[in-house]
C-alpha cells in the first residue's frame, strides 16, 4: 500500500475506482510532470449527491459533496500515475463549481470540504491555489464539481 493510501486509510477513506467519463472527453491528461484532471462530480456510496446550496442544501452537506469530489480527483490521479499515487509532488490548483442560488455567497466554505480534506490527507503537498465559483446548475443536478491540476514526479 502506498504512503498516501495508508494515510487515507487512517481517515477511513479507500480510493474508489476512477469514474469513467460521462461524455466525449478524457478523465485526465498528463503533460510532462503535470496532470490535469477533468471535473469530478459529487457522488457517494448511494449515488450522485445532488441539490442546490441556498435552496435546501446546507453548507455542511455541500462541504461533504466537495470532499467526495476530492476523493474522485485522487482516484483519477492514481490512474494517471500508473497506479503509484505516491508520485504526487503537490496539488497545484482546484477549480470548483458550486450549484447554488443567485443570492448564495458561501461557495468558499463549501469548497473547503475538498481543500481541508486534501491538506489533511496530503499535508503540505495538499496545499493549493483555488477558485470557488457559483453555477446556476451542474450536470445531472450535482451539488459540486471540481477539476484539478497536480504536479507529479
Amino acid at each position: 500500500m502506498s504512503q498516501i493510501e495508508a494515510k487515507l486509510a487512517t481517515l477511513g477513506v479507500t480510493l474508489p475506482d476512477a469514474p469513467a467519463p460521462a461524455a466525449n472527453y478524457v478523465p485526465f491528461v498528463v503533460d510532462g510532470n503535470t496532470v490535469y484532471v477533468s471535473g469530478q462530480i459529487s457522488s457517494g456510496p448511494d449515488g450522485l449527491i445532488t441539490g442546490k446550496l441556498g435552496a435546501g442544501v446546507s453548507i455542511e452537506d455541500g462541504a461533504a459533496a466537495a470532499r467526495s469530489c476530492a476523493i474522485s480527483l485522487l482516484a483519477q490521479l492514481k490512474v494517471a500515475c500508473g497506479g503509484d499515487i505516491d508520485r504526487l509532488d503537490r496539488v497545484i490548483k482546484l477549480t470548483a463549481f458550486v450549484n447554488s442560488t443567485a443570492d448564495f455567497t458561501e461557495q468558499p466554505k463549501v469548497v473547503n470540504g475538498a481543500s481541508d480534506f486534501l491538506v489533511e490527507a496530503l499535508g503540505d503537498k495538499g496545499r493549493h491555489a483555488r477558485s470557488a465559483v457559483s453555477a446556476a446548475s451542474l450536470p445531472l443536478g450535482v451539488t459540486v464539481e471540481i477539476e484539478a491540476i497536480f504536479a507529479i514526479k
